[in-house]
């Protein structure tokens, strides 16, 4: 597979919630900038030190993994100091642009899949989403950006311009002034012009991730994605003013997977039976069960998966950690039957979901350390 992962890229990776996740980072920042009661989890005000103004970008896909394959277009990226994070859980980009923009872990701010089963029983995808249900409500978690502003710190997030009043960006980034950029040139010009003063930038750059799942990690395209984050970097770098920083991180990693990786819950009776609705994603598949049918469903797809999935029930899953404490408010949001795929394995949805999920190259949301770590590269 050309995304160039070792043997070890496949073992599970825990989330370093409270030591050394994506959760903590923007607290950490905070605390550099001053702003009350945030903590520096991170321990990064050694090497911030006299820093006034800190932009943070996060590059959707660029996990740690994947940073061997990138610098070889993008030197720049082998250059910088480096620190090793965790995403949360799922490793996915809602769940954890909203983990970044909180400081929560999923269990508390509730996003906790790509797509959620609603109350009313309709599916929720995050990245769709406009102000239904209200973001305020369905993520309840003040925002970092929030915090920063009331303390009188300068916020600004930077991202396309389509993005902007979305319930994603709402959710995860409200508090902070928004600024459009439509190309990763003008979003490394937007990014430098809110340095000129104190505060904080944030700053989204997604191409490398649609590459990836559209022709995989370590294609040409992806290639030529990873050599303009690169270049977006090295602008950054150089065009940062005094007392500024750059902190560059990801949401989650990627890996490739092959057509025989491919199983079709929708063309198997013995998958689909007991079922009412699917969510979540192809590497973490929540299964909502008829009434009464939730074990015969764990033991069919254990049976038929064997060691190419994890199928526990949902109290299992929280009380191992993965998404933090789960409120009982956002609990069944969780399907009863959450499968968490291994190796190079996905669930496609045939029936449940678009065609076009099935039909990518690149995939994330589980626990190998391919979709987990992620990087923190710091520029001064």
């Amino acid at each position: 597979m050309t995304d160039q992962l070792p043997p070890d890229a496949f073992t599970p990776v825990r989330p370093a919630y409270g030591s050394a996740s994506l959760a903590d980072l923007m607290p950490s920042v905070c605390a550099v900038l001053g702003v009350p009661g945030a903590t520096d989890v991170l321990g990064l005000g050694a090497e911030l030190d006299g820093v006034d103004r800190i932009a943070v970008l996060l590059v959707d896909g660029l996990g740690a993994y994947q940073m061997p394959v990138a610098a070889a277009h993008a030197p720049i990226l082998g250059e910088l100091p480096v620190r090793a994070l965790t995403s949360g859980f799922p490793s996915t980009t809602p769940v954890s642009l909203v983990t970044l923009g909180t400081g929560a872990r999923p269990g508390a701010h509730g996003i906790l899949g790509f797509t959620l089963r609603r109350p009313d029983g309709g599916i929720l995808n995050h990245i769709r989403w406009g102000d239904d249900p209200d973001p305020a409500k369905w993520q309840p978690e003040p925002t970092r950006f929030e915090t920063a502003t009331a303390a009188g710190l300068r916020v600004t997030q930077v991202t396309r311009p389509e993005f902007e009043g979305t319930g994603l960006t709402v959710a995860a980034n409200r508090g902070a002034a928004f600024v459009g950029a439509a190309d990763p040139h003008t979003l490394s010009a937007r990014m430098l012009e809110a340095l000129s003063r104190p505060g904080l930038v944030y700053g989204y750059h997604p191409d490398l991730d649609h590459h990836g799942h559209a022709a995989g990690v370590g294609s040409p395209p992806w290639q030529e994605a990873a050599a303009e984050v690169g270049r977006l970097v090295t602008r950054l770098v150089e065009g940062l003013p005094p007392n500024a920083a750059l902190l560059v991180t990801a949401d989650h990693g990627q890996l490739n997977v092959p057509a025989e990786g491919r199983i079709d819950l929708g063309r198997d009776p013995v998958l689909a039976a007991g079922i009412v609705a699917v969510a979540g994603e192809p590497r973490v598949r929540y299964l909502y069960a008829e009434n009464g049918a939730r074990d015969d469903v764990i033991a069919a797809w254990r049976g038929v998966l064997g060691d190419a999935a994890w199928v526990l029930t949902r109290e299992e899953a929280v009380a191992e950690g993965w998404f933090g404490p789960v409120p009982a408010a956002h609990l069944e949001r969780i399907g009863e039957v959450v499968v968490i795929c291994q190796g190079r394995t996905v669930i496609v949805a045939s029936g449940w979901e678009p065609p076009a999920v099935g039909q990518l190259v690149g995939y994330h949301g589980s626990v190998t350390g391919a979709e987990m770590r992620i990087p923190l590269l710091i520029g001064r």
